[in-house]
């Protein structure tokens, strides 16, 4: 007598589920550093208008801003309004034209309250050079500030650390 064998044993199914569960238990952490990643973009998105802004400071006065304010002035430079968005809390500028973003609002709670630094430096040209987060600036590039980012490397895009 032939018995015939429909669906699937106890043991087939346990190892299909045990197969799943380890895929989840890889792909869960790596997501979520993924998405992390994607809301310390936004503030390297919303972080551009304010170089910009440092950048015109500097082509005009020969250093950089120590703050901002909504009329500018002699070591500021001048801002209406202020950026925030969905992930950043606030973008401001500090002591030597560092734009420093804050992350705060929806953002996830490993890096809420982080901060990210873009240091502005000059080359031998007088040309403005960024430099963003833990990285090191480029050979014959002078920063004038550095420091100011808590955001740990694992989370900052590669550009932004060493």
């Amino acid at each position: 007598m032939n018995k015939i064998q429909r669906g699937f044993t106890l043991i087939e199914l346990m190892i299909v589920v045990a197969i799943i569960g380890i895929l989840a238990a890889i792909a869960i952490p790596a997501y979520q550093n993924y998405t992390i990643r994607a809301q310390v973009t936004e503030g390297l998105a919303l972080a551009d208008s304010w170089e910009s802004l440092v950048g015109e400071y500097y082509a005009f006065n020969g250093s950089f801003p120590t703050s901002e304010t909504s009329l500018g002035g002699t070591s500021s430079v001048a801002v209406t309004g202020s950026t925030s968005g969905k992930y950043v809390s606030s973008v401001v500028v500090t002591t030597g034209g560092a734009v420093l973003v804050t992350y705060g609002n929806q953002v996830n709670a490993k890096i809420s309250g982080g901060t990210l630094a873009l240091n502005p430096g000059y080359d031998s040209v007088g040309d403005v050079v960024w430099v963003c987060g833990t990285s090191t600036p480029p050979s014959g590039v002078t920063t004038s500030a550095s420091g100011g980012t808590s955001i740990p490397a694992q989370y900052l895009p590669s550009s932004c650390h060493a």
